[in-house]
């Protein structure tokens, strides 16, 4: 809960053909919990920036803060275990900007993907079933701001630790219905 932003780096996170990609692989990776922004190494420089920060930290820096780094987004992750279906937590979403407020039930085994661009923001509150935490305590509510990006917003409902269904259908059935949610791999039409 203390981490509130994870950084991708390396060939696999930085080159993945789309950033939805990207935010999955670093979500399912590293299973953050609570509300954590998400971004990316642009196109893996940040090692050579570390080395160009030992003769030009100035330079260094400008790179990083201005060329380096690509927002995905936010994602929040409620704490808890939950049979698939069940409600998770409610949620409402006051974009800045004029933008229609969005409101809705978040169900434990879901994920759902809401658009927030780039240096975007919006104040996201979140009221969790009994047995869920977002980091204040047990089916208590949060109310964070979340930064857009790429991506935008990424509502995780699958449970901390996640779990996948032991049964091989019931599993490739979650995997397809998550790739979905997010658009992982678009159909062509």
């Amino acid at each position: 809960m203390k981490l509130d932003l994870l950084v991708a780096s390396g060939g696999v996170l930085s080159h993945a053909p789309r950033m939805e990609q990207t935010a999955l692989m670093l979500v399912d990776s590293f299973e953050p919990e609570g509300f954590t922004e998400l971004a990316k190494d642009s196109i893996f420089m940040m090692p050579h920036l570390g080395v160009l920060s030992t003769v030009n930290e100035k330079a260094a820096t400008d790179v990083f803060i201005n060329d380096c780094l690509v927002y995905l987004g936010t994602c929040v992750a409620p704490i808890g275990q939950g049979k698939d279906g069940e409600k998770c937590a409610d949620y409402e979403i006051v974009f800045k900007g004029g933008r229609a407020p969005e409101q809705g039930s978040l169900s434990f085994g879901e994920l759902k993907l809401i658009a927030l661009g780039d240096n975007e923001r919006a104040t996201i509150t979140m009221k969790p079933g009994k047995s869920v935490d977002l980091g204040e305590g047990k089916g208590v509510a949060v109310t964070k701001e979340a930064r857009g990006g790429a991506v935008g917003i990424l509502l995780d409902g699958r449970g901390r630790p996640l779990q996948l269904p032991a049964d091989a259908t019931a599993r490739v059935n979650a995997l397809n219905r998550w790739n979905q949610a997010v658009n992982l791999y678009p159909v062509k039409g």
